[in-house]
């Protein structure tokens, strides 16, 4: 089978974008996506996005993903900014404002989200509401019914509080005094895998530079060391606020550029704001 594709990055978090408007269920396997995320072997990418019919009412098309090792999350902040641009450059007309500004409203598996496109190329997507629930993350470290904030848990011989929240995807998110000092590699398998958390967990390590400013890094689940994460920046600001340590709207500085993020005071719902670019288009 001939493959046509369009890779895209968001803030270097990249993905490799295929119409598959066509069929319902993506046409690629799971084995096959983590072959083609491959590096060395393959195209390279943090994942495969495909764009499928929509099955909900009032929505424009399904988003579903496959990581790099063959998983399936529920979303993508950044892999969904990319799938905007990918429906801009196939020509899809938007629901306000033909192409190249406007609205989209896609299906994944963590709900419905509304994209926004902007002038300037920027992308604002509306993440919904954070779950803070231990049941909605899901994590053991607290009752069902209450919240995992400030808690510790025990990785790599150490102690550390965290805050967990869910953007449809779980986080466990940390704050420390120096981002960079942090071994990623060594210690972020160990969060991801860790038995407080039986669906595995996306962990953010995170250096409070202001109020309006933090740093972050990620360990994504299924992922590994990624250069942004756009549901992690979301988690990141709600636990932020929810910890006293930063205002509602701030910018989180990832290792592949900023995102601007916003805990709407009206609505309860997250907005992130954030950049997607083509790469290049192939056939394999």
């Amino acid at each position: 089978m001939t493959l046509e594709f369009t890779k895209y990055q968001g803030l270097g978090n990249d993905f490799i974008l295929i119409d598959n408007r066509q069929n319902l269920e993506p046409m690629i396997t799971p084995s096959e996506a983590e072959q083609l995320c491959d590096r060395n072997f393959g195209i390279g990418a943090d994942g495969v996005i495909f764009v499928l019919p929509p099955t909900e009412t009032d929505t424009d098309y399904t988003m579903r993903i496959y990581n790099s090792d063959a998983s399936e999350p529920e979303m993508c902040g950044n892999g969904i900014r990319c799938l905007a641009r990918f429906l801009v450059d196939l020509g899809v007309p938007t629901r306000s404002s033909g192409t190249g500004t406007g609205e989209y409203r896609i299906q994944t598996l963590a709900g419905v989200m509304t994209l926004t496109l902007k002038s300037d190329g920027q992308v604002t997507v509306d993440m919904g509401l954070p779950r803070l629930l231990s049941s909605e993350i899901p994590t053991t470290l607290c009752p069902p019914e209450s919240k995992a904030i400030n808690v510790p848990l025990s990785v790599a011989g150490k102690t550390w509080d965290v805050t967990c929240v869910s953007m449809g995807n779980p986080h466990c998110i940390t704050f420390v005094e120096d981002v960079d000092a942090v071994d990623l590699a060594g210690v972020g398998p160990q969060f991801e895998n860790h038995p407080a958390f039986p669906k595995r967990t996306n962990t953010e390590f995170i250096q409070v530079m202001g109020r309006s400013h933090l740093k972050m890094r990620v360990w994504e689940r299924g992922a590994g060391a990624t250069l942004a994460c756009g549901t992690g920046a979301c988690a990141t600001l709600v636990a932020g606020v929810l910890t006293g340590r930063c205002d509602r709207q701030a910018t989180i500085e990832l290792p592949g550029g900023p995102l601007i993020i916003e805990w709407s005071e009206s609505d309860g719902r997250l907005y992130m704001t954030g950049p997607a670019e083509r790469v290049f288009s192939g056939r394999i």
